[in-house]
């Protein structure tokens, strides 16, 4: 056992076993590299990801691969979850060097952290020819390696930052426009999505391009959207026995996955179909949004609601193992039943992927056609299709389960948060707002520490290696994120008070006023070889642009001048890339589509408050706030509490009078 056995990251326990002498990212690590001179080895990855598994089997397992390691290098292990700031530096370095980064990301650095060298998976013979190659040229030219040190952390530091922008420029809709224009260019007109292979889900994206589809009244965009929504669902990367998405396709038609699945990705999936449900209300965008939270319920729910982190690719050391089947698998679960369950997923003896005999559940019929082909009512077909599911699925729960990820991330549990709050919100099912209003008592009990700052991680009752003091922008971000919807769908106030109070805590320690923008790392942690800005959204938004958007609705529900005026600086720096790649700054581009259209500030006062709100819902309003109830600590509700439910309308500092019901108050917002 190695110094990773001491790790409470699931990630690092995978390696406790390996025979690299593995150290844990500290400062015994960073202090041995500096007294013995030694070039540091960050190699970075996190629990469910596959090729960090085929990596370790290669390569960190094999005595000759760990024996050349451990003679040359300081070699540390690093869960790119518990510490993203390290992640984000050697990324960018990797991706400077490479053009592409990835995980497992490998980096060879100088004793004093700064890289030299990095680049992903590698197979066992280059890898080794690659650590002999350093080795030899640190020892015999060490002013070369600090001289390509020295320009790669000025890269370092320049990578995804921005100017300072103090003019207000006017935004427009041709704005809107420019960005969507040049974007379109990427999208697959075909299979949805973005681009060829592989595919990720991206929801942000899609959120983004829907409210622009519904707001500018463009068709082509609202019909690509709608296409997306349907292949995923249909795909592969979604899971037909037991819900949830997979992280991305290998394919360019939604079909293979990569068979992990990540709380982020499901939490922001759950959010893009309910709300596509209120958009246009599609059964298939409903039943997925509620099978991903049932999901979500069954196998990344804590005891105490916390949700976990991820499940693994790989069960019995085989990727997909656990979700694939053969033919005859199908058969001897369903038994008669089987012939039209294959014919619904596409299931065949040959098998419909590399694997043979192997399927991935896939869809391609509309249930309607199908059943008139099959000569059965569209009733009955999905009658006989539910009731195989569940006993494929209660034959797979007997399968060796892949691995969990049991960390709690404060960040990942925001987006989950929110995407809970959204489905509540469309669909009106009491048990969404219990399992929200618990999962917010427990970032409220555990993860938020005296004085409103957080901790990013908490496992098994206990913080993790001292790790778990750390907190990153993207922790509050996504985690106030999450308390603003929770407020708009409960009224009740402590949640408003609660992202309030983080969102001064991330001033005070992460913005940065001389730049305009947030530090992703506390002005009071650990000083890296860089402080950097998270700028550009990926997979998941950037935490930037969630400050963006959460202080543009906070300055409205609060009356905070000091938040309106850090959003739209924030939104006024990063104005200038939007254009040119869409896809990397859709969050931005929400806020922006926000500033064009404005934002309803919806407030309903009185007794039946709570019941007027879920009627609202119905109708689907994209740029609003909703607030209300009986209490007026809020300015949009001073003076405006009665023994009458009455709504108001209020769009640009400015009330229209108030409403008795939802058609009236419909009416203001056509008319605004």
């Amino acid at each position: 056992m190695n110094r990773l056995a001491q790790s409470a990251s699931p990630y690092l326990l995978q390696h406790a076993n390996n025979p690299v002498d593995w150290y844990p990212w500290g400062a015994e690590a960073l202090q041995k590299a500096k007294e013995e001179n030694k070039l540091i080895l960050v190699s970075i990855g996190y629990s469910a990801c596959h090729w960090c598994h085929v990596m370790e089997h290669e390569s960190f397992e094999d005595e000759q691969v760990a024996a050349l390691m451990n003679e040359h290098f300081v070699c540390i292990k690093v869960d790119r979850e518990e510490r993203p700031d390290v992640d984000q530096i050697y990324m960018s370095a990797v991706q400077l060097m490479t053009g592409r980064g990835g995980w497992p990301l490998n980096c060879i650095c100088l004793p004093d952290q700064r890289p030299i060298y990095g680049g992903t998976y590698y197979p066992k013979v280059d890898w080794m020819n690659v650590l002999m190659s350093l080795a030899d040229f640190y020892e015999r030219k060490p002013e070369e390696a600090e001289e390509y040190a020295v320009r790669l952390t000025e890269g370092i530091t320049q990578y995804e930052s921005v100017d300072l922008i103090t003019e207000q420029s006017e935004y427009t809709r041709t704005d809107l426009e420019a960005i969507v224009n040049n974007w379109k260019r990427y999208l697959d007109k075909v299979e949805g999505g973005m681009g060829k292979a592989p595919k990720f889900p991206m929801p942000n994206n899609w959120l983004f391009l829907m409210r622009y589809a519904h707001l500018m009244q463009n068709e082509s965009i609202a019909q690509q959207v709608k296409l997306t929504l349907h292949k995923m669902a249909f795909g592969g990367i979604y899971d037909h026995v037991g819900g949830g998405f997979a992280r991305y396709s290998v394919d360019g038609r939604w079909h293979v996955p990569h068979f992990e699945k990540m709380l982020y990705d499901n939490g922001q999936l759950i959010s893009l179909y309910a709300e596509a449900y209120a958009w246009n209300p599609d059964p298939l965008y409903a039943a997925t949004a509620k099978e991903t939270i049932t999901f979500v319920k069954n196998e990344l729910t804590s005891a105490d609601f916390g949700f976990y982190s991820a499940l693994d690719a790989d069960s019995e050391g085989v990727e997909g193992k656990f979700y694939t089947f053969t033919k005859a698998d199908i058969e001897q679960i369903l038994g008669n039943d089987a012939d039209l369950f294959c014919i619904y997923y596409h299931i065949t003896d040959e098998g419909n992927w590399e694997e043979e005999h192997t399927n991935v559940l896939f869809r391609k019929e509309q249930d309607e056609l199908l059943a008139q082909q099959l000569g059965l009512s569209t009733e009955e077909l999905l009658a006989k299709i539910n009731a195989a599911k569940k006993k494929v699925l209660e034959a797979r729960s007997h399968r060796v389960r892949p691995g969990l990820d049991n960390k709690i991330l404060a960040s990942w549990n925001g987006l989950m948060l929110k995407g809970i709050c959204e489905a509540y919100r469309t669909f009106n099912e009491e048990s969404y707002l219990q399992l929200a209003l618990h999962n917010a008592e427990f970032i409220q009990q555990h993860l938020v520490k005296e004085g409103g700052r957080l901790v990013r991680i908490y496992k098994n009752n206990q913080m993790t290696d001292g790790v778990a003091e750390v907190a990153f922008l993207d922790d509050y971000a996504n985690i106030t994120d999450g308390l603003i919807a929770l407020y708009e769908v409960t009224f009740d106030q402590q949640w408003l008070q609660l992202a309030a109070q983080l969102t001064d805590t991330a001033i005070a320690q992460y913005y940065d006023e001389a730049e305009g923008m947030f530090f992703y790392t506390a002005a009071d942690a650990e000083q890296l070889i860089a402080r950097k800005a998270e700028i550009m959204d990926g997979v998941i938004p950037s935490s930037n642009s969630v400050m963006g958007r959460n202080l543009k609705k906070l300055s409205l529900l609060l009356g905070n001048t000091q938040y309106e005026q850090i959003s739209a600086q924030l939104l006024r720096n990063v104005m200038p890339y939007m254009a040119k790649y869409g896809s990397s700054y859709s969050n931005w581009a929400l806020l922006l589509l926000e500033e064009v259209f404005g934002i309803y500030e919806i407030a309903i006062t009185g007794p039946n408050a709570w019941q007027v709100r879920r009627e609202l819902e119905q109708h689907y309003v994209p740029n609003k706030i909703v607030l209300g109830g009986t209490e007026e600590n809020l300015p949009l509700l001073q003076n405006r509490i009665s023994n009458e439910t009455r709504i108001f309308v209020c769009k640009d500092k400015t009330c229209g009078l108030p409403s008795l019901s939802i058609a009236d108050a419909l009416k203001q917002i056509e008319l605004s």
